[in-house]
């Protein structure tokens, strides 16, 4: 409060929610290959996660309206800090060649996005159960209003930043 000068303790930036989201169109068609993604991601999360379709039809892609293009998890509450606290504390340290999380990742709401390549890195995955790795993206979404208070707030949660980037 002190260091934004803020009045009043609800004008302290909070994280409302967490969002993890994962593709899977190159599963299309593939109904085994969605339920192994689906499974993975409940079993990272904690939750079941939502099947996201298609709005559109492209052509190029051989996509319909209606197929499942993604796979979407909102955590809130107790889920959404452990989960933090998983990522933050076990899973970013075990990332091959992590020099911190990019300053890019924020848009200008406050909100920070941070993509994995693959889902391996949580201890929650067994490699030898699962059918390929797939990427995943996870978004925090903040009470923040500015990138800088966003910033400050990952920062007082732990989340390692790179320390050449300003």
């Amino acid at each position: 409060m002190k260091e934004f000068k803020f009045r009043n303790k609800m004008a302290v930036p909070k994280i409302v929610k967490v969002v993890v989201s994962m593709g899977i169109v190159a599963d299309k068609g593939k109904q085994e290959a969605i339920e192994q993604a689906q499974k993975a991601l409940a079993l990272i999360t904690g939750q079941k996660p939502q099947v996201c379709a298609a709005r559109k039809s492209i052509s190029t892609f051989s996509l319909r309206v209606g197929d499942p293009i993604g796979l979407k998890v909102t955590l809130r509450g107790e889920r959404r800090d452990s989960f933090l606290g998983k990522l933050l504390n076990v899973v970013l340290p075990q990332v091959r060649d992590f020099r911190g999380l990019s300053l890019k990742g924020f848009d200008n709401g406050g909100n920070y996005t941070l993509g994995l390549k693959e889902n391996t890195v949580f201890p929650e995955i067994e490699y030898d159960k699962i059918d390929r790795s797939r990427g995943l993206e996870v978004t925090i979404v903040t009470s923040a209003t500015d990138i800088e208070k966003a910033k400050r707030l990952m920062t007082l949660l732990g989340a390692p930043f790179e320390k050449n980037n300003s």
